[in-house]
């Protein structure tokens, strides 16, 4: 419940800052980019799934090549009451899983090679239970609209930026003021990014949490986590494209840098306590 309610504080904070910055040029500009960031954002809502199975070269993995698999997809499925999703496969040493689609309904869970390599059955479970929690509560659904918000953000303050602020600010002409607009342009679309990460974070503890009660043991997906963060760090997914790294259980990226302080993933020691709480 805490998670939940930390996403919609954060997706109203995000309102605001939309509103705040589209209040400097009015209702058209903030309209403007708020159409522009809906049409793309409705573009990756539905072509998002075929858009980054193709982009991971993913083929759909079939019973008879991974029954395992698809029986713990199936006995997940019937326990959560969701339509069975889609299994593919990634051909990548880096052990990794996803889930992606816009609905239960059409839904899909990637895994890599290299998870398959890695985990038992157990640990696999607990990971595909995580990825299905995220079907079951429409993650990806929060996350578009989430960068719809963002987007728009971004878009308007560009545009504000290119264009110059408003009429009345021009008209004006006060120092003071325009100095404080730029500074809200410039830290606006920062803001919005950090505050769209931390939803993403927030639905990872909730998924966590949700798929280790699915699964029916913690210590399944705490297990899992562990051995994932160090295959992580071991064989780096090089060719992961930043944009899809929110998708994945964990960040496929490895490492202390930059990237850590816009990590879409919380820390997985922290999720690893946070899962070992539970088991009591």
């Amino acid at each position: 419940m805490a998670n939940r309610l930390k996403t919609f504080f954060l997706l109203g904070l995000l309102t605001v800052i939309f509103v705040l910055i589209g209040s400097i040029w009015g209702r058209g500009g903030m309209i403007t980019a708020l159409l522009i960031a809906l049409a793309m954002n409705w573009i990756s809502y539905f072509f998002s799934d075929k858009i980054v199975l193709a982009m991971y070269r993913a083929r759909e993995l079939s019973y008879n090549e991974a029954p395992a698999v698809h029986n713990i997809v199936g006995e997940l499925t019937q326990k959560a009451g969701l339509p069975m999703p889609r299994i593919y496969l990634i051909p990548s040493a880096t052990p990794n899983a996803f889930a992606t689609g816009r609905n239960p309904e059409h839904s899909a869970v990637a895994v890599t090679s290299g998870i398959l390599d890695i985990l038992t059955e157990s640990e696999l479970k607990g990971v595909l239970a995580h990825e299905m929690s995220h079907i079951k509560d429409r993650d990806i659904l929060i996350a578009t609209v989430a960068a719809t918000i963002a987007g728009a953000i971004t878009v308007l303050a560009r545009m504000m930026m290119f264009f110059g602020g408003g009429r009345d600010s021009r008209r004006q002409g006060n120092i003071i003021g325009l100095a404080g607009m730029m500074v809200l342009l410039i830290l606006a679309p920062i803001a919005a990014m950090l505050v769209q990460l931390a939803i993403s974070r927030s639905r990872e503890y909730l998924a966590d949490e949700e798929g280790a009660r699915l699964a029916g043991n913690p210590s399944y997906l705490a297990n899992a986590l562990r051995k994932l963060s160090a295959g992580v760090r071991m064989a780096p997914m090089n060719n992961s494209n930043p944009a899809t790294a929110h998708m994945f259980i964990v960040s496929p990226f490895s490492g202390k840098s930059m990237l850590a302080l816009f990590s879409t993933h919380p820390p997985v020691e922290e999720r690893i306590k946070r899962l070992e709480r539970l088991v009591s």
